[in-house]
Formats: structure tokens, sequence, C-alpha cells
């Protein structure tokens, strides 16, 4: 994975074009925003909501690399490793659910 070098491009682009992080309040209300962004895209391109014509170029992907985006962000400035975090979660995850949604009937 490189989610740590991730996080160092985006520590290095804010040191050289961002000035400085924005505070942690303010990014956790940027992540807020954008993963709205996320969820518009989500229920009206994939839900039942109609898609707006205005909505209809969005790139979910890019949406979804902006929440990445500050999430590293949030991370960098309250000095988590995103990498040991996330390796430490999906390890607990493979031995916690490991067969608990096999077991889920509304899955199959």
């Amino acid at each position: 994975m490189y989610i740590k070098k991730a996080q160092k491009i985006v520590d290095s682009w804010i040191s050289e074009n961002g000035v400085r992080y924005f505070n942690v309040l303010t990014n956790m209300a940027q992540l807020t925003e954008e993963v709205g962004e996320v969820a518009r895209i989500i229920s009206r391109r994939y839900g039942e909501q109609s898609e707006k014509e205005s909505d209809k170029d969005k790139d979910l992907g890019e949406e979804l690399a902006d929440v990445l985006f500050v999430v590293f962000c949030i991370a960098n400035q309250t000095k988590i490793d995103l990498q040991k975090a996330f390796d430490i979660r999906l390890k607990t995850k493979k031995h916690r659910d490991k067969k608990r949604h096999n077991k889920n009937p509304k899955l199959h």
C-alpha cells in the first residue's frame, strides 16, 4: 500500500501551495462537504433520485479523491500514520469478520 507516500505527497503540496493546513475543525467541515458531494452523485446516479443535468458530468472518482485528500490532511496534522492504522484495522477485520458476512442471510 502507498498510503504513507500519499500522505507525504499531500504534506508537500500543502507546504508548497497551500501555505498551511486549515485547522482540524475546518478540515472536518471540508471532509463533510466532500462526502456530501460523493453522496449526491451516488444517490442520483445509482439511487432513485433523478440526476440533474448539472451533475451528469461530475466524476465520482475525482470526488472520492477529494475525500482522500482531506483525510490525508487531517491525518497529517494530527500526526496519524494512516498506513499503520489501516494495516491494523484490516488485520482486525480479517479475523473478526472472517465468516461474519457469510452467515448473513441478507447477502445471499
